[in-house]
């Protein structure tokens, strides 16, 4: 029997969870000549990336603020709560030239936990470089087992995410993996690392959710939605250099 291909998760988190009438989703199969695995949070990584996006994306051209769009297409009052409180959480913050803050969204699966996701940048305008200020989560879980256990998993993530968003990416040629080395296949060190700050709604009543791969895909839209806000360039590949940056 022909194999239909790979896809290894790539539906997950693909149909937005946000109130969208008449919306058609399309998932694609293929025949590739590179064995693929497992990212974790699978297909949610960029499927959240490419949602959230266009969100910021629709927000802008219907002249309204991204966070307040988000919440005019949401009627899950957790998801609207997790969006107010990260709302709350950065509505002090102020940007200088060349800075920006991007949101973003996602029910994992679409039926497990919520986070909403904010993260501040600095764009060095002249060679494109991203300066990861600060990051904010707030997740929902349902009810918490151990806070300070969810708090590591959220942080830890979150800069795994913003690793994969900025530097990390596998290269090859016509025969072989070719990103070989950390020269080769850079990752976020811990210079580079920021501030990260965690709020947990707690919700007793609820079945707990797991959360070690919540916070991946919200980070990464947001990250890409602050670089947009800082520098006006719009990236859809990632991971986004410095160079993609300059030439969007």
């Amino acid at each position: 029997m022909k194999s239909r291909g790979y896809l290894g998760g790539g539906l997950r988190n693909a149909d937005p969870y946000y109130s969208i009438p008449n919306m058609t989703v399309n998932a694609h199969y293929y025949d590739g000549p590179l064995r693929t695995s497992s990212l974790r949070s699978l297909g949610s990584f960029t499927n959240i990336f490419a949602v959230e996006s266009l969100m910021d994306t629709l927000a802008e051209k219907a002249g309204q603020d991204p966070l307040e769009f988000r919440l005019k297409h949401l009627e899950d009052e957790r998801a609207i709560a997790v969006l107010q409180k990260v709302k709350a959480l950065t509505i002090s913050q102020q940007s200088a030239d060349g800075e920006g803050i991007g949101y973003a969204f996602m029910r994992y699966k679409n039926t497990d936990a919520y986070i909403a996701v904010a993260a501040k940048v600095a764009i060095d305008k002249n060679n494109g470089k991203v300066n990861l200020l600060k990051m904010w989560a707030v997740v929902d879980v349902g009810e918490v087992i151990n806070s300070d256990g969810l708090t590591n998993q959220i942080e830890g993530g979150m800069i795994q995410a913003a690793s994969w968003t900025l530097k990390e990416q596998v290269t090859f040629n016509t025969k072989e993996i070719t990103s070989t080395d950390w020269q080769k296949y850079p990752i976020l060190g811990f210079s580079e690392i920021p501030e990260v700050e965690v709020a947990i709604i707690n919700r007793p009543s609820e079945d707990a959710k797991g959360a070690g791969e919540v916070p991946l895909p919200p980070t990464a839209a947001a990250i890409a939605n602050a670089i947009y806000k800082a520098s006006g360039k719009r990236v859809f590949d990632l991971p986004i250099t410095p160079d993609k940056i300059l030439r969007a």
